[in-house]
């Protein structure tokens, strides 16, 4: 996968800015801005190459066949959302802390935004489960006017959501997406 990311960031003339936390083993990594596709072939080889250990999660449901040994290859990890906890569903913050939680080594990404089209307002389930599983936030980014791919601020969730998020956001602003005007504003 390493030789794979060479070739797509040497052909595509992307460039790495920054390194990964040394001795950082858990987290959560969002990815930002996402609006593209392509967002998560670069994201990945971005990591491949800086030796991030990533996984994304994905409904268990798609993990079937040749297309779920793919994704689990380029590091999906399925979510049971209808696993029941007591009398109710478990969410799938739960699940992501779960996994963080039962894990020596988890780098799980997560596109706050939710979608690739323009999002006024991020998800904060990224916050929440960076918070209860008391793990770092940290910004990975994808800066298409100057192709750069690379890592920015790591936060330490202390329940001050909406002061941190905007320091995420702030960040973001500075970066362009493939579709600026999908992006962070």
């Amino acid at each position: 996968m390493k030789l794979l990311a060479r070739l797509i960031f040497w052909i595509s003339g992307w460039k790495i800015s920054g390194k990964w936390p040394e001795g950082l083993k858990k987290a959560v990594l969002i990815a930002i801005p996402h609006t593209s596709n392509w967002d998560l072939i670069y994201a990945l080889s971005a990591f491949y190459l800086m030796e991030v250990p990533v996984k994304f999660t994905i409904k268990k449901e798609i993990m079937v066949g040749p297309l779920g040994w793919l994704i689990k290859a380029l590091g999906g990890i399925p979510i049971d959302r209808k696993k029941v906890i007591g009398k109710r569903k478990q969410t799938y913050t739960e699940a992501m802390i779960q996994m963080l939680n039962e894990s020596d080594e988890l780098v799980m990404m997560v596109t706050p935004e939710g979608t690739r089209s323009y999002a006024p307002r991020w998800k904060s389930g990224f916050y929440h489960i960076a918070l209860g599983a008391k793990v770092p936030v940290v910004v990975g980014f994808l800066d298409y006017k100057r192709k750069l791919a690379g890592i920015g601020p790591v936060i330490q969730p202390n329940g001050n959501l909406q002061d941190q998020m905007e320091e995420m956001k702030a960040f973001g602003r500075t970066i362009t997406g493939k579709y600026p005007d999908q992006g962070i504003r």
